[in-house]
């Protein structure tokens, strides 16, 4: 987590140490197979076949480190959010709760337009990073709630 001022940025923690590790191990697997075996019962490995598996390594390791993606990143003006695949960037007016429900596996946020977004990068897992997350990310809503000018009534 960063803080400046009023801007948070949070990522998954035990997530990612789980990502590297694993992208490391598949990594060192593969080039180790790529350059270890040479000949396999009667076919032959050939360089071009050895760099190919050290290159399926390489996939393979950036595909679990995609994992590792998620960030959520907010400040007075609004929440950015970034999961695996895609991402929002919302202002907090558009936020009506920041959420994280027992027996769910990370945060979320309940908009205005009764639509939810899961916030993958604090995750319950996290615990007391994550309830920091929360409680950061909620006290930024209430601020910037604070601020908006109440609606006209007529």
């Amino acid at each position: 987590m960063s803080s400046e001022g009023q801007r948070v940025s949070f990522r998954p923690q035990r997530t990612r140490k789980v990502c590297i590790v694993a992208a490391v191990a598949v990594l060192v697997l593969f080039t180790f197979i790529g350059t270890a075996l040479t000949e396999v019962g009667e076919g032959v490995f050939r360089t071009g076949d050895q760099y190919a598996m050290i290159g399926l390594g390489v996939v393979f390791a950036l595909a679990i480190m995609a994992v590792a993606r998620p960030r959520v990143d907010a400040d007075a003006d609004g929440v950015r959010v970034r999961n695996i695949i895609g991402g929002y960037e919302l202002p907090w007016g558009a936020v009506r709760a920041v959420n994280i429900e027992r027996n769910q596996p990370w945060m979320s946020l309940e908009l205005e337009n009764d639509d939810t977004v899961s916030v993958l990068a604090v995750q319950a897992v996290d615990r007391a990073y994550a309830l920091q997350a929360v409680q950061s990310l909620r006290a930024l809503r209430a601020a910037a709630r604070a601020e908006e000018p109440a609606p006209a009534v007529s």
